[in-house]
């Protein structure tokens, strides 16, 4: 789900991080939340990185899902300069299994906060959850949404280890 204004901005350093950030996206879909995604990388693409974080508030953003790979500069540098809360998503690496990426997101200097989730698919659909659960303070249609959810979460789960 994207419009032009959307609560939530999910930001990539690269088209090859969607895979895994679309599981971001998807969350935000089934919780009925607005999106836009974009390829803002640190280092390829600096002025399109510093251009977005300044303007994101004005923009209408309330959150930001900003994940990368490697040295995983962009959501720490997209922290830096903006007010709105960066929910790190670290991108599994081939040389380091991204633990390169989540060291590099998570080790933070004090005042310049990111949340950081796990790497992978797991973190990129919990990045969409919790930017919903943000969303949901000052939202009572998202946080009915979000109390269906986590009842269906519950439901969903057996409480015995045979088959129905």
């Amino acid at each position: 789900m994207s419009a032009a204004s959307a609560p939530v901005a999910i930001i990539m350093g690269s088209r090859s991080d969607w895979p895994i950030l679309r599981h971001a996206a998807e969350m935000l879909d089934a919780l009925g939340v607005a999106y836009e995604a974009k390829v803002v990388s640190a280092h390829r693409t600096p002025d399109r990185m510093y251009a977005f974080a300044k303007g994101a508030k004005a923009a209408g953003f309330k959150v930001i899902i900003a994940a990368a790979g490697g040295a995983a500069h962009l959501p720490g540098m997209t922290a830096s300069l903006t007010e709105l809360p960066v929910l790190g998503v670290p991108i599994e690496t081939k040389a380091l299994k991204g633990m390169d990426s989540l060291l590099s997101i998570v080790q933070m200097p004090a005042g310049i906060p990111v949340g950081t989730l796990a790497i992978g698919e797991a973190g990129a659909k919990n990045a969409g959850l919790m930017a919903a659960k943000i969303l949901a303070l000052s939202d009572e249609a998202i946080a009915k949404r979000l109390a269906a959810f986590t009842v269906s979460q519950t439901d969903s789960i057996p409480e015995t280890v045979e088959d129905a």
